[in-house]
């Protein structure tokens, strides 16, 4: 206990002294340290019996953390629920949350104003535990869906809902960006014991299409930007030898055929062959060459 100045005429904390040692009233309120006072001889302020300082409280880079991981989910929020979180986690916290933000994570992307309005009905009826439904646009084919969600996923670059298929009877991942005139309908289900989906992208991208090209120099920063720094070696001529293992034929045709003329595909012979007849009819649209 620290003893009390004499002469001060103290009768509660707010007339308490100022100071109390190394630390001042203030700081210790401020912490939430829980103080008294006592009077008389012997009398000071102590703090109160069986408190025990929390260990688990939040450093200022904590706190950090945490508000730009809500600001990211507010980029694609269709709501003002974590803006409004934010401010209830910075009021009266201005001192304690210092300095200038370092992080800034934007997760929105061209199609948030189709997204937002999705992921607030996924989010809805994952807390309602209701069924969702939808149209949905996979590779092969269109189709109707009725899902059981349970978990929202940002991977990739982009969102998916991973829930039990009720066409399927089985556990399976939904791209946002392919689903269209999601519902929340009033059909609720019991929560199974869900495994978490294997995320990994030998799981989801399996590979089995094996590419071989040879890219422009000038084209290194798209190599780069998609697939890293070591998916590629630079040939004696200045171009890139490109290889990776790709799922999809169609998607792997399609972007190849961004690049134009500044790739050559090496292997397989049937992606040179679908491209080769792709080149003929875009010739044929546009009237031949020299035209």
């Amino acid at each position: 206990m620290f003893p009390a100045q004499r002469g001060t005429g103290n009768k509660d904390l707010r007339e308490a002294p100022r100071t109390a040692g190394p630390l001042s009233i203030e700081d210790l309120c401020k912490a939430g340290i829980p103080i008294k006072t006592a009077q008389g001889t012997g009398g000071g302020i102590s703090i109160m019996d069986g408190y025990r300082m929390d260990r688990t409280i939040l450093s200022s880079k904590d706190m950090q953390m945490i508000l730009a991981g809500l600001r990211s989910l507010d980029s694609v929020s269709g709501s003002r629920y974590y803006s409004q979180l934010m401010e209830k986690i910075q009021t009266g916290s201005s001192e304690f949350i210092s300095g200038r933000d370092s992080m800034l994570i934007d997760l929105s992307s061209w199609y948030k104003g189709s997204l937002a309005p999705k992921i607030e009905v996924i989010q809805s009826a994952i807390e309602n535990r209701r069924i969702i439904r939808f149209k949905y646009y996979a590779t092969s084919r269109e189709s109707n869906r009725r899902v059981e969600p349970y978990y929202l996923v940002f991977r990739w670059s982009s969102w998916y809902v991973w829930g039990w298929c009720l066409e399927r009877k089985d556990y399976r991942l939904f791209k946002l960006n392919r689903m269209d005139c999601v519902v929340e309908t009033d059909r609720g289900f019991l929560c199974r014991d869900v495994p978490m989906p294997d995320l990994s992208n030998e799981k989801i991208f399996p590979g089995g299409i094996k590419v071989k090209a040879l890219f422009t120099p000038n084209m290194k920063w798209r190599l780069v930007e998609e697939f890293g720094p070591n998916c590629f070696t630079e040939t004696d001529d200045g171009r890139l030898l490109f290889s990776a293992d790709y799922t999809d034929m169609e998607n792997l045709v399609t972007w190849l055929m961004t690049f134009g003329a500044k790739v050559e595909v090496l292997e397989p012979e049937e992606v040179r062959g679908i491209i080769r007849r792709n080149a003929e009819e875009i010739i044929k649209i546009y009237g031949g060459l020299g035209k």
